[in-house]
């Protein structure tokens, strides 16, 4: 029996082990973003990120047989989520025009707390104290990293702040849908909603400022290689939400710091201080702990 024929059941350990992949993806496909940004407007990366998304895996959906099929209340909840998704990226883009990879993601970790708060009273799933403890001990970390002091970064820290709020309803309205939903079918039909509306956009409002198109040809390569870790980190962060709960996979995105700072390193010579690195390596030891739980509780 395939995948998507099987019943719905949660599988806490593979959850976990997609959302790691998702940790490692979507920062580098931030990274991308944060160097196309010299060059392109956020909103035209924004619209080729979906766009090559919807090309990418409607031809697989058809290929591997995967069916369309939703409730009406799915259709409406992709089509929120496309939304979100939308506000999310351009959030985190057009502030990673003015914050170094690692502040931005680590200022965005306020969401594991709004992830639980929401998961508990939203969708019902119980927060014990353990998960509770491991969110505050990484968070804790976090301020390590970001040495948070919005005075220090400025107005653009409310970028990742929005992008907090924003993907924590993100996160909860993929979990709803991915219970009735193949999870590629659902990514798929995002790409040509947000391809869709974002072509939209462009054809009513003024070509003025943010809604400037730049050319792509000698930028190619690049953008499809943001596209493709966007959707290949976006798609395993779907699949993790199918097996585990929210609340569950909250911590473990912790982990995207310390592959933020590593790659913000790399490319932008932002080197942690002493006091950052400490908050990193109370991240790692964090989320280690969660996947040690989990793994003892599958």
């Amino acid at each position: 029996m395939t995948d998507r024929a099987a019943p719905w059941v949660d599988r806490p350990s593979l959850g976990v082990a997609l959302m790691l992949g998702f940790c490692a993806l979507a920062p580098l496909s931030d990274a991308v973003s944060k160097l196309l940004t010299a060059d392109f407007p956020v909103l035209q990366l924004v619209a080729v990120r979906f766009l090559a998304q919807a090309i990418l895996l409607a031809p697989l959906v058809y290929a591997t047989g995967r069916s369309w099929r939703m409730s009406r209340l799915g259709w409406i909840l992709t089509a929120a989520r496309t939304f979100l998704q939308i506000a999310g990226i351009w959030l985190m883009v057009t502030g990673l025009i003015w914050l170094p990879l690692a502040d931005a993601i680590a200022i965005a970790f306020v969401m594991p707390f709004i992830l639980l708060l929401f998961g508990h009273l939203l969708l019902g799933e119980e927060v014990g104290p353990r998960r509770l403890t491991a969110c505050a001990i990484g968070f804790l970390g976090t301020l390590l990293v970001v040495q948070p002091s919005f005075a220090a970064v400025g107005w653009p820290a409310f970028y990742p702040l929005g992008v907090a709020f924003v993907f924590a309803a993100f996160m909860l309205v993929t979990r709803r849908v991915a219970r009735e939903a193949d999870p590629l079918a659902m990514q798929a039909a995002s790409g040509a909603m947000a391809t869709a509306g974002l072509a939209l956009v462009y054809a009513v409002l003024p070509r003025a400022g943010a809604f400037d198109l730049a050319p792509v040809a000698d930028h190619g390569p690049l953008l499809l290689t943001m596209a493709l870790l966007g959707t290949g980190a976006h798609l395993m962060m779907t699949w993790s939400l199918r097996y585990a709960p929210a609340s569950t996979l909250a911590p473990m995105q912790y982990l995207e710091i310390p592959m933020a700072a590593i790659i913000g390193l790399a490319l932008f010579g932002d080197f942690p201080n002493p006091m950052a690195m400490a908050g990193i390596g109370v991240t790692i030891a964090t989320g280690l702990y969660i996947l040690w739980r989990e793994r003892g509780s599958a």
